[in-house]
């Protein structure tokens, strides 16, 4: 497997193997990828060499060293930070002739008030404590400026957002979003969303720790996501997410999801998310379905002043897209450890049709709402990291987000299998 392992070797014991939710995640140069087709040759722009910057919000616990330089550790923290990240290549021959890219410089530019928000009694109940609402406006107003900032340097007025899996450390999230940025020639406005993975002791190689913070995180990853896609200038949103971090973020679009709709409108209209883009989602199937569809079986919430459940919900350019590979040990595990039918990162055709979990969806239906892709290609003896390592895969999350192509059009490196289901192809055979 391609790139540099953060992590300690698998101890071989039940327990142990967990750790190869790890050893893939932590995984963090990605490999040659080609050009998608003429539509991605003509939009190409030239990729700068040597520096790249990404923003991040995190709310891990703060770690200063002697020379007073800040990091961040796998601890939770009550503080929701945000700032930028220099990385810098390492001057080791990586993909495309360049060098791998490392953690140079970490810039805090601000932080959230402690959670939770410190409240006082007042005329019929409790309120937000004045002087914490007013760091919290000038904390947002911050975040806000340092999107704005960024903005203006970038080609593309859109963010993408990604978020990393279980046991991933700070730089191990900063450098995979680099990585991923640099990949999309550094159009975008990149932004780790970096969650309190990487937690020892317990059960499980510290899993269960990480799925516990990364529940914990939900509020804040929320918190950030509206924040800065309502940036005065932000156009559109694309969200990436790996591993246990498709959890973290289903469970924030989901609340963000009720918000747009109670308000009348949608994830689309509201946040400008345009792209929502799972690989080997370690998440059940029905947990998934439920948290990003759920909002369909709730009639009863009111949209703006009452309910009305012959509404149409309005999708707008909303669209999933689920990668998938049923060779992902890592995922096999842990469906094991959760006792999981289905884990959405391991989902085929035969599968969805065995369980049916969208029947009341044609394919057609189905197709406008989201794709199921399936890799079949090798990407080592875990599995669980081939967008970080296999070029055609690669290729089609470049097609995707930064050339804005459909499944079908050409330029998609992905054959049909039956709609809404494709299989990448050119990557490598196991």
């Amino acid at each position: 497997m391609t790139g540099r392992f953060r992590c300690l070797a698998p101890a071989w014991s039940v327990a142990g193997l967990l750790v190869l939710l790890g050893l893939s995640a932590c995984t963090t140069n990605i490999a040659s990828y080609p050009e998608p087709g003429a539509a991605s040759v003509a939009s190409a722009a030239p990729v700068s060499a040597g520096l790249v910057d990404v923003l991040y919000v995190t709310d891990r616990a703060e770690v200063t060293a002697p020379d007073g330089s800040i990091t961040y550790s796998s601890k939770r923290s009550k503080v929701m930070s945000f700032g930028s990240v220099t990385l810098a290549e390492d001057g080791k021959s990586g993909a495309l002739g360049r060098g791998e890219l490392t953690v140079e410089r970490v810039a805090q530019a601000g932080q959230f008030p402690p959670t939770p928000y410190q409240m006082e009694a007042a005329k019929g109940g409790i309120r937000r404590e004045p002087a914490v609402v007013a760091e919290h406006v000038a904390a947002a107003r911050a975040l806000q400026a340092e999107v704005a900032r960024s903005l203006t340097k970038s080609k593309r007025k859109e963010i993408v957002f990604f978020i990393h899996g279980y046991a991933n450390g700070f730089d191990d999230a900063a450098e995979t979003t680099g990585n991923l940025c640099r990949s999309l020639h550094e159009e975008f406005v990149c932004v780790a969303l970096t969650w309190p993975a990487g937690g020892s002791g317990g059960a499980f190689m510290g899993y269960n720790i990480d799925r516990e913070s990364g529940e914990f995180a939900v509020a804040d990853m929320k918190k950030a996501i509206r924040i800065i896609a309502t940036t005065p200038g932000v156009e559109k949103v694309h969200v990436i997410a790996h591993s246990r971090g498709t959890d973290v973020i289903a469970s924030a679009l989901q609340q963000l999801g009720i918000e747009a709709y109670v308000g009348g409108s949608s994830l689309s209209e509201k946040y400008k998310i345009q792209n929502v883009v799972l690989f080997a989602a370690d998440i059940d199937l029905d947990v998934a379905k439920s948290k990003l569809f759920g909002l369909g079986s709730d009639p009863d919430l009111p949209m703006g002043a009452r309910s009305n459940p012959s509404v149409v919900m309005r999708q707008g350019n909303y669209h999933l897209t689920v990668y998938s590979s049923t060779k992902d040990r890592a995922l096999g595990i842990s469906g094991r450890i959760f006792g999981s039918q289905t884990r959405l990162g391991q989902l085929s055709l035969p599968k969805l049709s065995a369980n049916k979990p969208f029947e009341q969806l044609n394919d057609t239906q189905l197709a406008s709402l989201i794709d199921f892709i399936e890799y079949d290609g090798n990407a080592g003896w875990i599995g669980h990291s081939y967008f970080l390592t296999d070029p055609a895969v690669n290729a089609d999350l470049v097609a995707l987000i930064r050339d804005d192509l459909k499944t079908g059009d050409p330029g998609r490196p992905v054959i049909e299998i039956r709609r809404p289901f494709w299989r990448v192809v050119n990557g490598p055979k196991g």
